[in-house]
């Protein structure tokens, strides 16, 4: 069996939870890039990889095959231009970019260097979510008509760089959670968003930006989505999922107001202490599959809701639970959609075509909310 090199530009939070499915027998760990010591030493002694202080130095290891991209959002479009001219392949974190026009140049840069650009991990890849739009393309539940989301964490209170809580430099939740759930409203929805109305929330000024919005899409195909956020630290939806949280791991409710409590201290510091290669650096152990809140999928005959278990159909009538198998590894169905579109010659669902689409929603979701309109696309 063909295993894919892999080489990992930035070792941090994104790295550090597609981690485990680095772990799959399809792929080889070869190299790591990050200006950080402690990150290089900790990735060294772990996957036994080379190691190197910038992205152009891993773009330039002949033994890299795929360059997968989790640096932060303003560094992407140019690294995966870099990768892209050294004839890797390019696994990059969501959002692909933070312009259209940046998008555009990933993608043509892909296409003219003849290698295949794939964008994740968004919780798209989940594997409930997948059977769900399995489940709405039988046609046995009817047309779907209509896409209910809904998730509130304590996004906003996580450790944060300077640059994450500025909206300009790609901070904020529109472009930080929004990738996820359009990218799931529009792989179920199965046509393209018309308009966009959105209304934003930046409720706290000592972290100015996007914390909270709502919602509503308009389908080509009729079908209408509603799509709601707050990451200020208050209610957790997770208590809708039976206390599973985002990454599959068990939640212990009573950890109620932990992460504004954590903030009192040192931020930068405190950040880079949970950071991969950090002194308090932990991996989730997940025991479900991952989510991303409540989902609440309307066909004319059926409800149907993805679940860290499975998913939940509510008939016209039955109410049954399709259970899907747990997990053996966190987050393999990146690697599945990768070596499909790398070794097995595959049409990726998260190309970068794709991509851009959502970008272009998170983009018309601000612009919507600061004009105070509906943004037709």
């Amino acid at each position: 069996m063909k295993k894919l090199r892999i080489g990992v530009a930035g070792l941090g939070r994104a790295f550090a939870v597609t981690a485990p499915a680095l772990r799959d027998p399809r792929v080889e760990v070869v190299a790591g890039a990050d200006p950080r010591p402690e990150a290089r030493r900790r990735f060294k002694q772990e996957y036994k990889a080379r190691v190197f202080p910038t992205v152009e130095a891993l773009c330039a290891d002949p033994a890299v095959e795929v360059v997968y991209i989790a640096t932060p959002h303003q560094h992407h479009a140019s690294q995966a231009r870099l990768a892209c001219a050294a004839k890797k392949h390019v696994l990059v974190e969501k959002p692909m970019a933070l312009t259209l026009e940046d998008c555009r140049a990933m993608n043509d840069a892909a296409s003219a260097n003849g290698v295949q650009l794939i964008v994740g991990h968004s919780h798209s890849f989940d594997l409930p979510i997948l059977r769900t739009r399995e489940l709405i393309q039988t046609g046995k539940y009817g047309a779907l008509r209509m896409i209910s989301a809904l998730d509130f964490t304590d996004f906003l209170y996580r450790p944060r760089r300077p640059e994450e809580l500025s909206t300009e430099a790609g901070g904020g939740v529109v472009f930080n959670q929004a990738a996820h759930q359009v990218d799931i409203v529009r792989l179920l929805a199965g046509g393209k968003v018309r308009s966009v109305r959105a209304f934003t929330g930046i409720w706290d000024m000592a972290r100015p930006t996007e914390g909270a919005y709502s919602c509503l899409l308009n389908f080509d195909n009729g079908v209408v989505a509603t799509l709601v956020y707050s990451g200020y630290a208050h209610f957790d939806s997770d208590e809708f999922m039976g206390w599973i949280g985002e990454m599959g791991q068990k939640k212990d409710p009573k950890a109620y107001g932990a992460a504004r409590k954590a903030l009192r201290g040192d931020e930068l510091r405190l950040k880079a202490r949970r950071n991969y290669g950090g002194k308090d650096f932990k991996q989730a152990k997940a025991t479900a599959h991952q989510h991303f809140g409540v989902f609440v999928v309307s066909c004319e005959q059926a409800d149907l809701r993805p679940l860290p278990s499975g998913v939940m159909i509510y008939g016209d009538r039955e109410k049954r639970l399709e259970r899907l198998a747990k997990p053996r590894i966190a987050r393999a169905e990146v690697i599945d959609e990768l070596y499909g579109a790398v070794v097995e010659g595959q049409a990726p669902l998260h190309g970068g075509e794709s991509a851009m689409a959502t970008l272009q929603v998170c983009l018309a979701m601000l612009e919507s909310a600061q004009q105070q309109k509906e943004i037709v696309l």
